[in-house]
């Protein structure tokens, strides 16, 4: 396994590489005063949740990622449950071909993943349930008890089994970072308290295995935790839970990544009031930067409605001719946000995506008449 993690040396070496897409500001450094706020990173980064779990997938996304590796992205996206774990072996065989050729150097990529759900290994079993119990309940990984849905768990031997396996997928010896995959998904069924000590004493196991080395940082991957309004069941407070980062790991914990759904059909973490502290109301992306963590955008496409129909004033505003192109940068130009991850299943993906980011963001003035203006 490749040794090391995303450094701010190795990222601004990376960025430097790109002059084109540097000057044009398509590198970020997240604006805190964090460890994660000095690497440069991408402000568009490749997702790999989409495709079939299959071997001509697996060569269309290797080839994709290395094409995107090369044309100046360093943020790469996964989580082990996504096609059955192939997309994390995807990223693991990419990085191995580049930086064995000498391409690329294992600090100046930012590499994320996730679990949290039950994954199966390359393909569906004929009988899952029996799989689990084999796999996960027999050695003791997994109890039963604290599945929730039937399909989600962040029981610390979960976790930790689920990021050594992710370690091995990617041929990594450090992920850069982890998130806890949708934990909101088990306030469908538990309390908030036990909700918030399942939580803690998952960042307790991810703090020992940050300080082991297994990981740079650790977040939390949602849907709709933080896109919510406050008393809603599955709400999550980004206060409540960086509190819970602080009991777990003291004043320098390791929790320092979000990622959550931000396009124009989803604008909630700029554009809703739903984070509090004792200062008052504030959205999302607010409250991130007050405590120093930073946020990656998901589904900028929205798993491609996003691609066509929009209304004629997005592209007045945004500058683009395509409504791709435009939604890509109402993603990547938000105040407070890093990187937007675009799924990039083909290659052919890659230079399309970046067409926006050869361009400086949108001014934050003239971006806000999305929201003013009719």
């Amino acid at each position: 396994m490749f040794p090391g993690h995303a450094t701010a040396d190795g990222t601004a070496r990376f960025r430097d590489r790109f002059p084109t897409l540097r000057d044009a500001g398509h590198f970020r450094r997240p604006g805190h005063a964090s460890g994660a706020g000095e690497l440069w990173l991408s402000s568009i980064g490749l997702g790999t949740y989409l495709g079939e779990p299959d071997d001509t997938s697996d060569r269309a996304y290797t080839e994709a990622i290395t094409t995107a590796l090369a044309s100046g992205v360093n943020v790469l996206d996964t989580a082990i449950n996504y096609r059955h774990q192939r997309s994390e072996r995807n990223i693991g065989e990419a990085l191995k071909q580049v930086i064995s050729a000498g391409k690329l150097q294992r600090d100046e990529v930012l590499v994320c993943t996730k679990a949290g759900y039950l994954s199966f290994d390359g393909n569906l079993p004929p009988d899952p349930r029996g799989y689990f119990v084999r796999e996960y309940v027999e050695p003791g990984i997994l109890d039963p008890q604290e599945i929730v849905g039937g399909m989600h768990c962040m029981a610390p031997s979960y976790l930790e089994n689920q990021i050594e396996r992710s370690r091995r997928n990617l041929g990594l010896e450090t992920i850069d970072v982890f998130y806890v995959h949708n934990p909101e998904s088990q306030l469908a069924e538990i309390s908030r308290e036990t909700f918030h000590r399942r939580l803690r004493d998952a960042f307790s196991s991810l703090e020992k295995l940050a300080k082991a080395g297994r990981l740079r940082y650790y977040g939390l991957a949602t849907w709709g935790a933080f896109r919510v309004a406050e008393g809603s069941r599955d709400y999550i407070s980004l206060f409540e839970v960086e509190q819970l980062a602080r009991e777990a790991g003291g004043e320098d914990h390791h929790f320092r990544f979000i990622q959550l759904p931000f396009n124009l059909a989803m604008p909630e973490a700029y554009a809703l009031a739903n984070q509090s502290d004792d200062k008052g109301k504030m959205s999302l992306l607010s409250a991130a930067s007050r405590l120093g963590i930073t946020i990656i955008g998901s589904a900028t496409l929205y798993q491609g409605q996003l691609i066509h129909g929009l209304p004629e004033i997005v592209g007045r505003i945004l500058g683009f001719k395509s409504d791709a192109e435009n939604a890509i940068q109402f993603s990547r130009s938000a105040p407070g946000l890093t990187t937007s991850l675009i799924g990039m299943g083909h290659k052919e993906h890659v230079p399309a995506n970046l067409r926006p980011a050869l361009i400086p963001a949108t001014p934050t003035e003239r971006w806000n008449k999305l929201f003013t203006e009719r």
